[in-house]
């Protein structure tokens, strides 16, 4: 690739992402102008691609996804969520579909409109190196290492036993590309029960 073409690439994600951030601040100015600011376990308030909408309120969401997923490796940065990218949005609560937390996930599949995710955390549920499994009480989880999705580096583990359906309207930006040593180690753990 073509330094040329990287830094277009690059203008085009951040002129596109700049117009996002200007709707989204907009229209937050508008819903605290008439008093009706975002709840703190709402989705966040902006363009109608995080509006709030039904579906990322969990209004329709159709809860978390079973079977078997066919996972595969795509990312490209070109503004919508591919297989492979470290995206962010908004995660219902396992046990409340209807409240949730604006988190990092990363993008393994499709389901049909839906968009299928496992989430990241910075929070230590498991010692051990990048690539190790365990479980916990509640969840299994693999530590996956540092990478561009925290801006802190961090380490992060990602839930493997709860592949969540996200909107692709109410995903925000994309955070980066997960490497695909990684990325195949989740493909291999990744349990939709």
């Amino acid at each position: 690739m073509s330094w040329k073409s990287l830094v277009g690439r690059v203008v085009k994600i951040g002129a596109k992402e700049g117009f996002k951030f200007l709707r989204e601040s907009q229209a937050k100015k508008k819903a605290d102008s008439q008093g009706s600011g975002p709840r703190p376990s709402s989705p966040p308030r902006g363009d109608a691609r995080a509006s709030g909408s039904a579906s990322a309120r969990g209004g329709d969401y159709p809860g978390d996804y079973r079977g078997p997923v066919n996972v595969s490796y795509a990312p490209d940065l070109d503004g919508d969520a591919d297989p492979g990218e470290v995206v962010w949005g908004w995660v219902p609560y396992e046990e409340d579909h209807s409240q949730g937390k604006d988190r990092p996930s990363l993008i393994v599949g499709k389901d049909g409109r839906w968009v299928l995710a496992l989430m990241l955390t910075s929070q230590d549920h498991i010692p051990g190196g990048v690539g190790q499994v365990r479980e916990d009480r509640h969840a299994r989880w693999m530590n996956i290492g540092s990478g561009d999705w925290d801006s802190q580096g961090r380490p992060s583990e990602i839930r493997l036993d709860r592949v969540i359906r996200l909107d692709p309207q109410s995903i925000r930006r994309e955070g980066s590309i997960m490497p695909r040593e990684i990325f195949e180690q989740v493909a291999d753990n990744v349990d939709a029960g």
